[in-house]
This record gives structure tokens, C-alpha cells and sequence, in this order.
């Protein structure tokens, strides 16, 4: 047995000098407990590698093992919620301004132009001449509310409606004209308006039908939408109310096709909606909808699909903010619904069972989804060999080059 080689050397302690024995082979052993000292630290920050986002354990046991403090909902998607969230049409637009009827008397306005027509019986009257037995009048309604007729004066008109303008001219022009006949007609109905401007064809003012007028006839006689009905946005302002609409959502969900009341006004603009794609998969970037309604299937199609090397197949989720009346569906329990105010979801598909992919089929993206796949286990133990790798390599260069200045040193 080969005995380790030992040597004597001379180390000084104040004034006294001493020598004492030293086994050559401690400098080896010292480097060997710094790597597994340095291994043990690694092992226990593996946490802190670098990775593209959470794992799949993490993004779900956050929910289960903290509920007390639950921040969001995981719910595992299966044909029961592919039906209760996976085509989700809002109807805040009809519940906030639909109203229980359209059929309203119309009433004259300050600054409508009314044209009167005033037929006589006989060719000797008042408004008679060589051209007919007729005339026509064109009157706005002034500040004060009224309009001026010859032979009559002033009559009131604001506030007033057609028929009663039309009864109060007639009556005062009967012992005046031959047997008159009268007419009111509002030409120009500034009061019982809506302005439709923005992205549309022909912005203007519009006149509301005696018998309704609804958002879509509107839009419609404004020339309509320059963009794609699917990324065109409807917003519909009433009083201090302000709401918005998909056009598309428009002519989906008829009840959305309100009527418009007097002094409405509607802005048409266009509103691409975009959803992102991150994580384990083949592209990481913000992608636009190019048609009406676009699936989580063919989002991540969108995105090249998962990436072989790292993706988890059972970790696909699906962030989203839902409303309280979708979220006590999923989930009736949750501390988190509060009418009014909308729910933060994580939906997760698991890849690894088939029917996961027909489910991913109803499954709806809406705008600013986020969908994550999460990385695969064996990715982060890989990176953790690797770093492991390279820091016993490093030390075991630095331990043989100390090794060597050691014997060097010694004479050996």
C-alpha cells in the first residue's frame, strides 16, 4: 500500500517557528466537499433556472394548496365547461340599453325645419295664385320654440307634435282662407336624431322613425363599416352611458340590435382583437384574428403547435377573465365571484387523452386570451444536469491545476 506522501513544513506564528506534519492529499479532499457543498446548492435552487414561465404543478397547486387565498380559478376542461365557456356571446350591450318599446310620439324640436302645405277650395283665396290653389311654407323653429305662418302669426311648435301644429294652423286659418285644407310635415328632424360617425362610409345625422329605429339601421344607412364586420367595434353613447358591441355580435344576438332614442350617438371604429401565444411552443408572439371566431385548436395551430423537445402535452392553459355569471357556473364556491365583476380563469387542457382535442375544437378564444403551454419536467432536469455539468468540470480543472502548483511548490 502506497502511504501518501507527507512532508514537513515551516509556518510561523509570531515570533516562534514551528514545523508540522501535512498530508498532501488535503488540498483534493477540500476541493471535493466545495463541489458537493456546490451540487447541494444547486439541487436546492433548482427553482431559479431559467424557463420561458411556470409549470404546470405550479399554476395548479397555487389554487389547490392555497385556497384561502385563492387569486384565480383552474378548471380542467371537459365537455360540460367546452359548453359553459366555449362560445360565450356578452349581452351587457342589450341589457344596458334596451328599451321595452320604440313605438314613441315624436315631438318638434328647436332647430327642426317644418314644411307647411295649405290647400284652399276656391282659385280667389289667400294662398291661391296662377300656378294652383296650394302653397308650401318652409319654417325652422326658432329659440323661442315657434314658427311663423302668413295670416296666422306665431304658433308654437316645440314640444309640440305634428298633429297639434297642424290642428292649431288649420283652426286659425278658417275664417281667413277658403275652406283650408293644412299639412305639417318635419323635413329636417334635428330633435329625433342620431349621429353616426367613425369608420363607416357616409358619417352624418340621421332622422329615428316615427316606428323605432335600431343600431344595425343605422349603420347601415351610414354606409356601413370599412373594416371586417368581425373586427369592427359598435359603441353606443345615451346620456352619461357609454357601452360597446361587435358588430358581428350585432347580427348574432338580435336582442343586441337595440332602438336608438333621440340624441343617441354611435361611433363605429375599427378594434382588431388579438390573442397571444406563449411558452413551450414552436412561435411566442401576439396574433390577430383573421375570421369572426377563432378556436383553441387552430390558436395553436396559429402558433406551429407545441414544441416536441419541451412542451408538457398535459399543461396547455387558457387564461382569461370570465364574468360572474359564467364563473358560478364553473365553479358556484369561489369566494372570487362578485356579481358585477369579472373572474380571472385558468383553463387547462390535457393533451395526453384524445378527446381533449374535439373538446379544443368548441373552445372559443376571445380578445387578449392567453394561451400557455407549460414546459415539460425532464426540460428543467436537463438544465439542471447541464449546470451541474459544467460546475464540476470547472472545479475539477481548477482542483488538478492546484494539485500540480502543489507538488511543484513541495519539490516533488
Amino acid at each position: 500500500m502506497v502511504r501518501p506522501e507527507r512532508q514537513w513544513r515551516r509556518t510561523r506564528a509570531g515570533a516562534n517557528q514551528r514545523f508540522r506534519l501535512v498530508d498532501s492529499r488535503d488540498g483534493m479532499t477540500a476541493f471535493r466537499i466545495s463541489v458537493l457543498v456546490l451540487v447541494a446548492a444547486l439541487v436546492a435552487g433548482c427553482s431559479e433556472l431559467p424557463g420561458r414561465g411556470p409549470s404546470a404543478i405550479t399554476i395548479e397547486s397555487k389554487a389547490v394548496a392555497e385556497p384561502a387565498d385563492e387569486s384565480y380559478l383552474v378548471v380542467d376542461i371537459d365537455p360540460n365547461v367546452a359548453e359553459i365557456a366555449g362560445k360565450v356571446r356578452s349581452r351587457e350591450f342589450q341589457e344596458r340599453f334596451s328599451i321595452p318599446s320604440a313605438s314613441t310620439t315624436q315631438r318638434i324640436g328647436i332647430g327642426d325645419t317644418i314644411a307647411v302645405n295649405i290647400w284652399e277650395a276656391g282659385p280667389n283665396g289667400l294662398f291661391s295664385s296662377s300656378a294652383g290653389k296650394n302653397i308650401t311654407l318652409q319654417s325652422v323653429v326658432d329659440e323661442s320654440g315657434t314658427i311663423f305662418v302668413p295670416y296666422v302669426g306665431r304658433v308654437r311648435a316645440a314640444g309640440s307634435t305634428v298633429e297639434s301644429v297642424r290642428i292649431a294652423i288649420q283652426q286659425s286659418l278658417a275664417d281667413k282662407a277658403i275652406q283650408p285644407q293644412v299639412q305639417v310635415v318635419v323635413s329636417s328632424n334635428l330633435t329625433n336624431s342620431v349621429v353616426v360617425f367613425g369608420d363607416v362610409g357616409s358619417p352624418g345625422r340621421f332622422p329615428i322613425t316615427p316606428n323605432g329605429t335600431r343600431v344595425l339601421d343605422l349603420v347601415a344607412q351610414a354606409g356601413g363599416s370599412k373594416f371586417a364586420t368581425y373586427d369592427t367595434l359598435v359603441l353606443l353613447k345615451r346620456g352619461n352611458q357609454t357601452g360597446g358591441v361587435l358588430l358581428d355580435d350585432l347580427f348574432e344576438i338580435p336582442q343586441n340590435n337595440v332602438f336608438l332614442k333621440a340624441d343617441d350617438t354611435i361611433m363605429v371604429a375599427h378594434f382588431p382583437r388579438t390573442f397571444t401565444v406563449f411558452g413551450a411552443s414552436r412561435a411566442t408572439e401576439l396574433f390577430k384574428f383573421d375570421a369572426r371566431a377563432v378556436t383553441l385548436a387552430e390558436a395553436l395551430a396559429r402558433a406551429g403547435g407545441l414544441d416536441d423537445n419541451t412542451a408538457d402535452p398535459g399543461g396547455v392553459f387558457l387564461f382569461r377573465y370570465e364574468t360572474s355569471e359564467v364563473a358560478a357556473r364553473l365553479r358556484p364556491d369561489s369566494k372570487l365571484i362578485r356579481p358585477g365583476f369579472r373572474v380571472p380563469v385558468v383553463y387547462r387542457l390535457d393533451l395526453n387523452n384524445p378527446s381533449s382535442f374535439f373538446l379544443a375544437r368548441f373552445i372559443e378564444i376571445q380578445d387578449k386570451d392567453l394561451v400557455y403551454i407549460a414546459n415539460s419536467p425532464t426540460v428543467d432536469l436537463l438544465k439542471f444536469l447541464k449546470v451541474v455539468q459544467g460546475v464540476t468540470g470547472a472545479t475539477k480543472n481548477l482542483a488538478d491545476t492546484w494539485y500540480r502548483f502543489d507538488r511543484v511548490a513541495n519539490g516533488n
